[in-house]
């Protein structure tokens, strides 16, 4: 990969030394000792078989530290190729290179990973700097490692210009569906890389953080590796907002920030000897928070003070434990319910589980506590690096006291443990980006699906479920379930009740996408307005594209309502009971047209006429309260009557005419009918009916329905 080094005291450097101090209680590695190290290696000659070379030794250090029983043969073998294909090669700064790899396998064999993963790290950049071939790699240490290797591997620039970087990316992201390994060693590279650039000229460090910003740390946070993407964050944050760096680190440094140990370790012996009267297990620990988190929550609360520099993390053995932690601490202290989270029983999207509480000690002070056990803080410290391959059914090798970080996960019925991320986001990525037909696209549409950082899951008519990210509307939901047959969507039902596709959903939402039936229909250019996912805007986009005629026309453009109408005078027979007086007409009122053997009720109008309405129609009510009587109709024995319907459809072609086919086939004749302009491709049709028989009406609205497109038929209810 071709990493760069700098001065080891470059601020960048300095600036994430601050916080590795801080967050792990160690100081930064001296690469320059690693490549003395790795030099005498090369010249004094290859080590003894029963010992690792000088230069890995810390590597196995900290491999077995989770591995006690890891077989580190392979890695003696890995580093001996890796040190003498890179020989000669030197980085900016002047270490030898082989300095790159090892760092970038000692970060990994923190995280805890297993000898796979720590292996293709040594040779992640073998393949693309040196003469050693991918079938080399692939006959001494095996096709899994061959893989990995491959999958970091950039590809050719000479073949893909300035597209290079996107397909390199779009090539580990596929690579990573099958294998998400691939990815942790790329963060791991991007970090050393990170750690090490300010050799760089200014521009050039600008523009790979903003990649770094843009991809590798929402892919971080993605993958669940908290320990890499907080240090990539504050790496960034040094060199892209250097003002404001340089104000969070002086307020660290300064007596505030000093004073917030002396009130962390306060708080947490507290909460320490609460937790040993209630006979609770716990290790209680101060986290604190790195440079951008202190920016953050500057920004959001002013002045910080004491405990605002940091947390408390409380580590349990069980999940019950959490449980009785968060009972203890609400009843000593006073909880802040607003700044409570349960992600135990809702994990993140990116495997993290923990339980978030805020309390106020007796002296005002407010700290914030984070609960979990053992196994979970592992996994929301080191992610998907804490769960080894993700082929095969146990971890490469554990501890024997250690709580497997695979526990809880599914198992697929082969024996394979099943990726937890990729039923997600990363199948959805790897869906969409299929479809995108350029490098530009799919390097602006990746940047936008990983700019959404939360995940919602919303449930389908038919039993199944869809993930979705957050801000997700009925278009996104329609692409994600059909894919491009979701170019035919004509609305859909959320939660039961209709919805126009703009709707954005939420999380449990039930959906039911309505297709039309006639497969030469197409989006609207305003659904691209609506869609938030890369798989919906790339399809609706590539459909507008090869239908320029449909892409051109005006959206929703108003048109005149469509009228007409012919003279009726037969109507079912009303009848008045009126007391005394000449017998007065009574007819149906246009704003509910009863028909039998609906519930009536009759007002007189001017006229000296009578009206009858339907019992429910609201015009009764507004009639009583006008003081106006209320006057017995009653039908006659004529079956023949006059109703008016509303029938609520989807636009499409021919629409029209199938709707009075179906009406002139049910045996009605139309009075008058109104076509309203559509909304968002929604059309009302408002009917004027002649019946010989009021029995038909249901058929009749039956029949209506009935026809592709309509949702909905009913009568008219009140004025």
């Amino acid at each position: 990969m071709s990493a760069e080094a700098t001065n080891p005291v470059s601020a960048a450097e300095a600036a994430i030394t601050d916080t590795g101090v801080r967050r792990r209680g160690r100081a930064r590695l001296d690469l320059r000792r690693i490549g003395r190290a790795a030099l005498l290696g090369a010249t004094a000659g290859p080590a003894p078989r029963d010992r690792l070379p000088d230069a890995i030794s810390h590597v196995a250090e900290a491999h077995r530290a989770h591995h006690p029983d890891a077989d580190l043969s392979v890695l003696r073998r890995a580093y001996v190729l890796a040190e003498s294909s890179h020989r000669g090669q030197f980085r900016k700064s002047g270490e030898p290179y082989i300095t790159h790899p090892l760092a970038v396998t000692l970060i990994l064999a923190e995280l805890g990973a297993e000898t796979t993963t720590l292996t293709a790290s040594l040779l992640h950049d073998t393949v693309e700097d040196t003469e050693v071939t991918l079938d080399q790699v692939r006959r001494e240490f095996g096709d899994e490692v061959a893989y990995l290797v491959d999958g970091v591997t950039k590809v050719e620039k000479i073949d893909y210009g300035a597209a290079a970087e996107p397909e390199t990316f779009r090539k580990m992201l596929v690579a990573t569906g099958d294998d998400v390994r691939v990815m942790s060693i790329k963060l791991a590279d991007r970090l050393h890389n990170m750690r090490t650039l300010g050799v760089m000229r200014p521009e050039k460090q600008a523009r790979i953080a903003k990649v770094t910003r843009d991809v590798l740390i929402p892919l971080a946070e993605r993958l669940g590796v908290q320990a890499l993407k907080t240090e990539l964050e504050d790496l960034v944050f040094a060199i892209l907002h250097p003002e404001e760096y340089e104000t969070t680190r002086a307020l660290i440094a300064g007596p505030a920030g000093t004073g917030s140990t002396d009130a962390l370790a306060a708080a947490a012996e507290q909460v320490a000897a609460v937790l040993r009267e209630a006979d609770i297990a716990a290790d209680v620990l101060v986290r604190p928070r790195h440079f951008v988190s202190v920016h953050r929550a500057r920004l959001k609360r002013g002045e910080l003070r004491g405990c605002d520099f940091g947390r408390l993390l409380v580590l349990v053995a069980e999940d019950a434990d959490c449980y009785a932690v968060l009972g203890e601490l609400h009843t000593c202290f006073t909880p802040l319910i607003s700044e409570f989270k349960d992600f135990i029983a809702a994990p993140k999207f990116n495997l993290y589980q923990s339980l978030h509480t805020a309390i106020a000690a007796p002296d005002g002070a407010v700290a914030e506590v984070l609960i979990r056990t053992h196994r979970m803080h592992k996994v929301a410290e080191a992610g998907v690096v804490a769960l080894g391959s993700p082929h095969a059914a146990t971890p490469d090798s554990t501890a024997p006291d250690a709580a497997d970080p695979s526990e809880g996960f599914e198992t697929a019925g082969d024996g394979e443990r099943t990726d937890p991320t990729r039923p997600g986001w990363l199948a959805r990525l790897l869906d969409w980006q299929q479809s995108a037909p350029d490098a530009d696209t799919f390097w602006n549409s990746l940047h936008a699906d990983l700019a959404e950082d939360r995940e919602i899951t919303v449930f389908r008519a038919d039993g199944g479920t869809l993930g979705l990210p957050a801000g997700a509307t009925c278009v996104d939901a329609a692409y994600a379930q059909h894919g491009e047959a979701a170019h035919g969507c004509l609305g859909a039902r959320v939660n039961g009740r209709l919805a126009p596709l703009s709707t954005p959903l939420s999380d449990g939402d039930t959906v039911q996408l309505l297709l039309a039936q006639d497969t030469g229909s197409g989006p609207s250019p305003a659904w691209l307005d609506h869609a938030r996912t890369p798989a919906a805007r790339i399809a609706i986009t590539a459909w507008l594209q090869a239908h320029p005629e449909a892409a051109h026309q005006p959206a929703a453009a108003p048109r005149p309502q469509l009228s007409v109408a012919a003279d009726r005078n037969s109507r079912a027979e009303l009848h008045a009971d009126l007391d005394g007086g000449p017998p007065a007409p009574v007819r149906p009122a246009g704003c509910c047209t009863p028909v039998p053997p609906d519930e009536i009720t009759g007002f007189r109008v001017r006229g000296g006429a009578v009206t009858a309405h339907r019992t429910g129609c609201p015009a009764v009510d507004t009639m009583r309260r006008l003081g106006r009587t209320a006057v017995p109709v009653r039908w006659g024995d004529a079956a023949h009557c006059r109703v008016t319907l509303v029938a609520e459809s989807f636009g499409r072609p021919g629409l029209l005419a199938d709707l009075t086919e179906a009406i002139a086939t049910a045996g009605a004749e139309v009075v008058s009918a109104t076509v309203e302009p559509p909304n968002e491709q929604r059309v009302r049709h408002t009917y004027t009916l002649e019946l010989l028989d009021a029995a038909e009406l249901p058929r009749l609205m039956r029949a209506m329905r009935d026809v592709p497109g309509v949702y909905d038929v009913g009568r008219t209810h009140g004025l």
